[in-house]
């Protein structure tokens, strides 16, 4: 039995990762779950699961929870809460908050000795080395089944044996569009995914492939392979994650239905593997695999983040966090699609010319600070741009 702790238990991945405990329960025990503040959803998650502690983003959201649980409910933690489950004794912290408030629950996470399945790629992308330097061998597990697919298919060979990593990505609902084509695409075209049911922020990121972007950065920290070595292509139909390409030709591919409750359950339990996760393929059916290459001029954000990784230090945090706010931005309609990729990496420019933090010098301060310029030099210029 493992104890566990879910960071974000009402999101996409929290939710799908109680599936798993549920159908599981011999298995894994809710230790903690945090949340923001919906307090009706993660009252039926208690009366369900049970866990000792439950945290709140706000003081109020927790103040409604006690009350709604009465006085022989779980301890309640408001504001601050995430870095304080996170640091809990359990088996596993999974992080599945959403963006840049993931790094410090990560760090603490870390520093607490527990195993981390990383949904959160934010806090190791901005974190950099923090996150990298702060990890034993082996505590931190990849969520993202892309990065899962690496980490499977890496077990095939030596690491001294690894020609590259090939980082599949669906190419979203505007592949192979060209730039022009994008110009006038809207909110809602961009939340409709053609392969995956996901939050808003990352939906938006799948069609701009920002994401895909930060799955690059995320790659080479958690494997140790050289930004170069990395290649990304379009797969439309999302059954193959991820291949590994070895130094004798051979590539190894990790395929499965498009369904995050297989590496959830891996991360969960990592190294060993949850019987019946999902469901696998019919391969009595017959079945397309197609690949093609990634269109840099229409999508640049791929581009941008392996410049920002490279840069390293706080490079990585600004171009996220630009793109945070650059996709609130066109969710409420103040810039256009093509506005968001250009003016992260409008950021991203200036921040290189001026301010930027070297990773000798990193720190969670720098890293903070940097983070909150980008967001700020980000909105001033995204209410202009169209």
């Amino acid at each position: 039995m493992r104890d566990v702790v879910i960071l974000g238990s009402t999101g996409s991945i929290g939710t799908q990762a109680l599936d798993v405990v549920r159908a599981n329960p011999g298995r894994f025990r809710v230790r903690a779950l945090t949340a923001g503040t919906n307090v009706a959803l993660v009252a039926e998650q208690v009366a369900e699961f049970g866990p000792d502690v439950v945290a709140l983003s706000t003081d109020a959201a927790a103040d409604a929870l006690r009350s709604t649980l009465g006085p022989d409910g779980p301890t309640v933690w408001g504001s601050g809460g995430n870095d304080r489950a996170a640091a809990l004794e359990c088996d596993v912290v999974l992080n599945a908050i959403t963006g840049a408030a993931g790094l410090t629950p990560t760090l603490a996470a870390l520093a607490a000795g527990t195993t981390l399945a990383l949904a959160n790629k934010e806090s190791l992308v901005i974190g950099g080395r923090l996150v990298t330097d702060a990890a034993a061998p082996g505590q931190l597990v990849a969520v993202d089944s892309e990065h899962s697919a690496f980490a499977q298919a890496l077990r095939a060979g030596r690491s001294s044996e690894v020609r590259r990593l090939i980082l599949t990505a669906s190419g979203g609902p505007f592949r192979g569009r060209s730039r022009a084509e994008l110009a006038d695409v809207t909110p809602a075209q961009a939340l409709a995914h053609p392969t995956w049911t996901m939050g808003r922020v990352i939906t938006i990121n799948s069609a701009t492939l920002v994401n895909k972007g930060l799955e690059l950065i995320e790659a080479a920290l958690l494997y140790g392979v050289d930004y170069d070595a990395i290649t990304v292509v379009v797969h439309p139909t999302s059954d193959v994650h991820s291949m590994v390409e070895f130094v004798d030709g051979s590539t190894i591919a990790q395929a499965s239905p498009p369904d995050m409750r297989l590496p959830i359950a891996l991360g969960l339990a990592w190294p060993e593997r949850v019987a019946r996760a999902a469901s696998a393929y019919d391969w009595g059916v017959a079945r397309d695999w197609h690949f093609e290459p990634l269109d840099s001029d229409a999508f640049g954000a791929v581009e941008l983040a392996r410049r920002c990784g490279k840069a390293a230090g706080t490079a990585p945090a600004v171009f996220n966090a630009a793109n945070e706010v650059c996709v609130d931005a066109f969710c409420a309609g103040s810039l256009g699609f093509l506005g968001i990729v250009d003016t992260v990496e409008a950021v991203v420019a200036e921040h290189l010319a001026s301010g930027f933090v070297a990773d000798t010098e990193l720190s969670v301060d720098a890293v903070l600070a940097a983070d909150a310029w980008a967001r700020a030099r980000a909105a001033e210029l995204a209410g202009g741009v169209r």
